[in-house]
């Protein structure tokens, strides 16, 4: 008698579910990074930490992982350039994300904000660290919001945010860890 994959499977997801939901709780909680690439990691901690599940998992993660990504690639190009970054971990926080838009969370905890026509000031602070190839640690702070609507570029949820990224690869290209 042949029994049904499905039942086997069952148990199994149960499972996957369960450690995937406390895997999601653990970055807000305990700093651990929500992403770690070859150089980069970035976690979350300050007022993010607080706003984790305001902003919503899926957002949060998405801009660490965008943040990453965009520091990531500033490494590569320097590698191609001049080297000043050539063996460097870059360990990033992210303290605090502003959105421009209403996040997909945010539009289903308030029902009455519309992701279209909502607008605000947004933007990024980030924190952290560069350890260089000979073991030297570096402070990293950069932020950048808008001042006012007037301000703001784009029409996706994270226009600011992405800037504050692009503002801070710039500034590590040119060798610049601190915008204040």
């Amino acid at each position: 008698m042949r029994m049904k994959p499905s039942l086997f499977a069952a148990p199994a997801l149960a499972a996957m579910m369960l450690a995937g939901a406390a895997a999601a709780d653990q970055p807000a909680s305990s700093g651990a990074p929500l992403v770690s690439t070859q150089n980069v990691s970035v976690s979350i901690g300050g007022d993010l930490a607080k706003a984790f599940d305001e902003l919503g998992e899926r957002d949060v993660r998405q801009q660490a992982e965008d943040l990453a990504q965009v520091i990531e690639r500033e490494l590569a190009r320097d590698a191609d350039t001049d080297g000043r970054w050539a063996g460097a971990r870059v360990n990033l926080v992210l303290t605090d994300l502003k959105p421009n838009r209403p996040t997909m969370q945010q539009t289903i905890d308030r029902p009455g904000l519309s992701m279209f026509h909502s607008k605000s000031v947004g933007g990024a602070t980030i924190e952290g660290e560069v350890v260089t190839s000979d073991g030297q640690r570096l402070p990293v702070r950069y932020e950048r919001y808008s001042t006012s609507l007037a301000d703001v570029f784009g029409y996706t949820t994270w226009s600011d945010a992405d800037r504050a990224f692009d503002g801070l690869a710039a500034n590590l290209r040119r060798g610049r860890l601190t915008n204040r």
